[in-house]
C-alpha cells in the first residue's frame, strides 16, 4: 500500500505555538521533505526527534520524483516549509498537484499562517481578500501585476522581504496612491513583532529614514466600489452624446433620452434638456 503525504505547518516564529498534531506527525513520519534542511533541523531539534530529511525547494524540484516514489513504496512523508503552511507561495504546491495525480492519499496538518495572521491584526477589511504573495520581479512582469490589480476591491495581500521593501513600497504607491490605506506586518509572532497600520505614501516616508528589518505582509485595502463606479460612469456630455447618435438613427428624443440614461447617473429629463437645445 502507498503512504501518505502530510502537509505540515510549523510555526511562523514562536516555537511555543508548535500543535501537538504536528509534532506527532513529525514522529511518526518516515522521513521529512523540507523547503531548507538546515531550519527543519533546528525544529527537530527543538522536539527532540530524528529522522531523515529530503529538500524539495526550486533548485532540487527534481527531488520531487524521488519524493513520490518512496510515497509510493509505503513510507510515510512530512512535507514542510521554513515556517507556516507549505505550498503556499512555495514550490510543494508541484508535488502536491503530482500526488494527487498518481492517488496519494494527501492529508493537511493545519497551523499558523503568515497571511491568515496579518490579515486578522490588520484593522483592514477581512470579509473578502486576495492573495498575492510576492508580485513578479521583473519589471515588465510587476507593472502588468499591479495594472490588472487597480480595480481590486478586495483587500490585498503581499509578502516581502526587507531589502525589496522599500522598492516595493514605491511601485503600490505609483499603482494605488500614496493615501492608500496598508498595513505592514513584520516578524509575526516574534520578540520583535510589529503591525503598523497607515497609508503607502507615509510607509515609503518612514522607511526612507528607517531599514526595514525583519520579513513583511502587506496588507493593502482594496479600492472604494463607489469611487469606482463613479469614475467608470459617463460624464453627461457622452450621455448626451450616446443619445445623438441614437436620435440620429431615427428614434425620437424622449426615447433617445431615456435609453441614454439607462446606467448613468443621470436623469432621462437631464439628458433630453441638452439634447433639444
Amino acid at each position: 500500500m502507498p503512504g501518505t503525504l502530510y502537509l505540515v505547518a510549523t510555526p511562523i516564529g514562536n516555537l511555543d505555538d508548535m500543535p501537538p498534531r504536528v509534532a506527532a506527525t513529525f514522529g511518526a513520519a518516515d522521513f521529512i521533505a523540507a523547503e531548507d534542511t538546515r531550519v527543519t533541523l533546528r525544529l527537530l531539534n527543538h522536539l527532540g526527534l530524528k529522522k531523515p530529511m529530503v529538500s524539495y525547494y526550486e533548485h532540487a524540484l527534481h527531488h520531487g520524483e524521488a519524493i513520490l516514489q518512496r510515497i509510493e513504496a509505503g513510507e510515510n512523508c512530512a512535507l514542510c516549509s521554513d515556517a507556516g503552511m507549505p505550498c503556499i507561495s512555495d514550490p510543494g504546491e508541484q508535488i502536491v498537484k503530482e500526488a494527487h495525480a498518481r492517488g496519494i492519499k494527501v492529508v493537511p496538518v493545519p497551523a499558523a499562517s503568515a497571511c491568515v495572521t496579518a490579515l486578522a491584526a490588520s484593522g483592514q477589511p477581512t470579509a473578502r481578500f486576495v492573495f498575492e504573495g510576492f508580485l513578479p520581479v521583473p519589471k515588465r512582469e510587476r507593472r502588468e501585476r499591479l495594472d490588472f490589480l487597480q480595480n481590486e476591491t478586495r483587500t490585498m495581500i503581499f509578502y516581502e522581504a526587507p531589502h525589496k521593501l522599500r522598492g516595493t513600497l514605491d511601485d503600490l504607491t505609483a499603482a494605488f496612491g500614496a493615501d492608500r490605506s496598508v498595513s505592514l506586518c513584520r516578524e509575526l509572532t516574534k520578540l520583535h513583532e510589529e503591525i503598523k497600520k497607515t497609508t503607502l505614501g507615509e510607509a515609503v516616508a518612514f522607511y526612507r529614514e528607517n531599514d526595514p528589518r525583519g520579513e513583511y505582509v502587506l496588507v493593502l485595502a482594496g479600492a472604494d466600489p463607489t469611487q469606482l463606479a463613479e469614475e467608470a460612469a459617463p460624464t453627461l456630455e457622452e450621455a448626451v452624446a450616446a443619445a445623438r447618435a441614437l436620435q440620429t438613427g431615427g428614434m425620437p428624443p424622449s426615447a433617445a433620452a431615456k435609453q441614454a440614461a439607462a446606467g448613468t447617473p443621470f436623469s432621462k429629463g437631464q439628458i433630453y434638456k441638452e439634447l433639444i437645445k
